[in-house]
């Protein structure tokens, strides 16, 4: 095969199986699932530092979560939330939750007396203390949470194709059950370079919250 006849191939997979508006649905749910398990799990993670006596519960919840196979999970949520699109994306959120979640709280915690110490002696209230200093000092920490439920998010949607909720799932299924080689690997490569390029500008993020909120209070 031919560059020229390869790349035509390429090109007609590409629109008979509508990629463009497959990758638009995979990542319409990837940023909705994002968006809400960084608001709840963060939010999940300030109140578990300000209530210790919950930590303990809370965790074992999300860890019990977590060990759930993906796959059981979406079975489990069908009778509930139906087909398609809302099962998958709840199902991204009670998986990403905890990374986040735990990260949170761990950045919380770990932020040196030193810096605690000069906060109260300028007058500082605990409430102050935990959104000027605390929270600023974690959210290297917290970002290196979200990185993770990056990856669980591309995974858990990937999936959902299984369950009739679009996204590049629904190409990688055709491809199966067709045994279409080809297919499979167009969609199969394409969700690949998009988990890297997300993980990617996560990465970055990460990074620069580390440099700028280390640096500051250094």
């Amino acid at each position: 095969m031919t560059d020229g006849s390869f790349l035509t191939t390429l090109i007609e997979i590409w629109e008979l199986h509508r990629l463009t508006e497959r990758t638009l649905e995979h990542l319409y749910m990837f940023s909705v699932s994002l968006a809400v398990s960084i608001v709840v799990g963060v939010i999940l993670g300030v109140l578990i530092y300000r209530h210790r006596k919950i930590e303990s519960l809370t965790f074992n919840v999300l860890n019990v979560i977590e060990t759930i196979p993906t796959l059981a999970l979406l079975v489990l949520l069908l009778p509930i939330l139906g087909l398609g699109m809302v099962p998958t994306i709840a199902a991204c959120i009670l998986y990403s939750i905890l990374p986040i979640a735990r990260n949170t709280y761990t950045g919380l915690v770990t932020v040196s007396e030193e810096y605690i110490e000069i906060a109260r002696a300028i007058g500082m209230s605990e409430r102050e203390i935990l959104l000027k200093v605390r929270f600023p000092l974690a959210l290297p920490l917290i970002m290196g949470g979200i990185r993770i439920a990056v990856v669980f998010t591309m995974g858990v949607v990937t999936l959902g194709g299984l369950i009739a909720a679009g996204g590049l799932g629904a190409p990688l299924q055709t491809g199966i059950h067709l045994y279409d080689k080809l297919l499979i690997l167009v969609a199969g490569l394409w969700v690949g370079i998009l988990a890297v390029l997300l993980d990617a500008f996560a990465g970055a993020v990460e990074r620069v919250l580390s440099r700028k909120f280390r640096g500051e209070y250094d």
